[in-house]
């Protein structure tokens, strides 16, 4: 009964044409790239405007990075709960990366939304609209996600490949190192930031644990790179890190 009931809701919710945007940007983004909610909001509801889509609903994700799964962003639950309520006939969102982490989660959600009657509206997918009202616009969106997965893959990678480079050859990347100071874009060592590396790797050896290092460090009054306390996870980052030398033998997790 319960799946009837269910069924029923999303058959009236195609009745009524009612779209719910919704809209995210991360942190990271605003800060460098400006990226606007209200820029993208406007970009929405003009779409909706020109395809003749009633909008019953906006959702805001604010600061809320692409790597979490919809359900576990304040926004993306608030929205899912309004399609199983059958609140939604359509979910309108900029691009694909503003609702999904992968093409994983991109496929398996719209599949689900197509059964249950929900279409997808993609406004920016390379500069042309998408949605998934169609089996073209259904295949599409596979072939896109699909696309768009590579590329990131491509991207991490070689960002990643960037990044050893420039470790290896001492260039400056990302904050600061512990252990080295930074002049124009090359690292050049700290002798009394590496000779507490070497001093938290004489403890490691000693067997001290990763948590007794850090407060060890923490209560001598032993600088951080950014002044604050030490943290178990810091410490194992500078054993591991093969940028001060390699790992220390034995279990130091």
């Amino acid at each position: 009964m319960k799946g009837k009931d269910t069924y029923e809701s999303y058959k009236r919710s195609q009745d009524t044409v009612g779209a719910v945007l919704y809209i995210r940007v991360s942190t990271d983004e605003q800060v460098r790239h400006g990226v606007s909610l209200d820029a993208q909001e406007e970009r929405l509801r003009a779409y909706c405007t020109m395809r003749g889509l009633e909008v019953v609903g906006m959702i805001r994700d604010e600061g809320v990075s692409a790597f979490k799964h919809l359900h576990t962003r304040p926004g993306g639950a608030e929205l899912l709960r309004a399609i199983a309520q059958g609140k939604a006939a359509h979910v309108v969102a900029l691009k694909l990366d503003r609702l999904f982490r992968n093409a994983g989660d991109a496929l398996t959600l719209t599949e689900t939304w197509n059964r249950a009657g929900v279409a997808l509206h993609l406004v920016d997918m390379g500069g042309a609209a998408m949605d998934t009202t169609s089996p073209t616009g259904r295949m599409m969106l596979t072939m896109l996600a699909g696309f768009a997965e590579f590329e990131r893959a491509l991207i991490s990678e070689r960002t990643a490949q960037a990044l050893t480079y420039k470790r290896d050859q001492r260039k400056a990347y990302a904050p600061t190192p512990f252990g080295y100071r930074r002049q124009g874009d090359k690292l050049h060592e700290h002798r009394s930031e590496l000779d507490i590396v070497d001093k938290i790797r004489e403890w490691a050896a000693e067997g001290q644990t990763l948590a007794a290092i850090a407060r060890r460090l923490t209560a001598e009054k032993v600088p951080t790179k950014r002044g604050g306390r030490w943290y178990a996870s810091t410490v194992r980052y500078l054993l591991r890190n093969d940028l001060y030398a390699p790992a220390v033998e034995g279990d130091v997790a």
